[in-house]
């Protein structure tokens, strides 16, 4: 089993910064922020640009891995992302793991940008950007005339991993269309309809759905031993807070403790 702290993209930036220096002193093993905008425009939250917090994270650090969870890649240019990935990579000595999914919530993430909400529009988005953005971290050329994006380059370098950095998809259980997706790359990160996190038997259910060789990201539920998510085929454990009340301390506290002596 693997730990992992997901940090909202929110508050002073060097502060994040500060957690994940600490989290890989005390033995986790790996940090991921959110990537949103608004999130809800009504929280008023003050959020920054996860890549740009990602650079300084993997300056200041050595051996935890990092990355996003999740990037919604319908609202991105997959030529800046793919560079963006590549960049942190080489940075970071390839240490990142992308996290993908559709974006949440629709109206403050898309609509209130003139972006088109419709999951079904944003799942072709999604399907048509993974496939460019893993052409071009191969450093090759790519000639590519798709139904939202036409392309004719080439981005060098190339990613540090190769064939390409492990990429995880957001999946809400059970939809088939992101499990299927999931399938095609290295792991899933899956919530329930309600979002809510999944307990250990639908986490099993997606294990068994998404096959072998496929890093299951779970939630850390109190009350749940790490045996049980094990057997269940959850290779990642992450925990985080909703971004009000005491959520920086709690992290902060989290990020202070060994998370194999829990």
């Amino acid at each position: 089993m693997r730990y992992a702290l997901s940090l909202p993209n929110a508050g002073p930036p060097g502060r994040l910064v500060d957690l994940a220096v600490a989290a890989e002193r005390a033995g986790w093993d790996a940090v991921f922020l959110w990537d949103h905008i608004h999130l809800f425009r009504a929280m008023q939250l003050e959020l920054h640009d996860p890549w740009v917090v990602l650079g300084a994270i993997a300056y200041a650090t050595s051996s935890i891995r990092i990355g996003t969870m999740v990037t919604p890649l319908p609202r991105r240019r997959p030529q800046k992302f793919a560079k963006e990935v590549v960049t942190l990579d080489h940075l970071s000595g390839g240490r990142v793991i992308v996290g993908v999914g559709l974006g949440f919530p629709p109206a403050d993430e898309f609509t209130a940008f003139g972006e088109a909400p419709g999951d079904r529009t944003r799942a072709d988005l999604l399907d048509e950007s993974l496939d460019l953005v893993c052409a071009l971290w191969t450093g090759e050329p790519v000639e590519h005339r798709g139904a939202s994006f036409t392309v004719s380059a080439q981005l060098r370098p190339p990613t540090v991993q190769q064939p390409r950095p492990p990429i995880w998809v957001a999946a809400q259980w059970p939809n088939r269309r992101p499990l299927a997706r999931a399938r095609r790359y290295d792991g899933v990160m899956p919530i329930g309809s309600d979002g809510q996190p999944l307990g250990i038997d639908e986490l099993r259910q997606v294990a068994a759905t998404v096959g072998p060789d496929r890093d299951v990201v779970g939630s850390w539920l109190p009350g749940t031993s790490v045996a049980d998510y094990a057997a269940a085929g959850v290779t990642w454990l992450v925990e985080s807070r909703w971004p009000d009340g005491d959520w920086f301390e709690e992290l902060h506290a989290a990020s202070q403790r060994n998370p194999r002596d829990t």
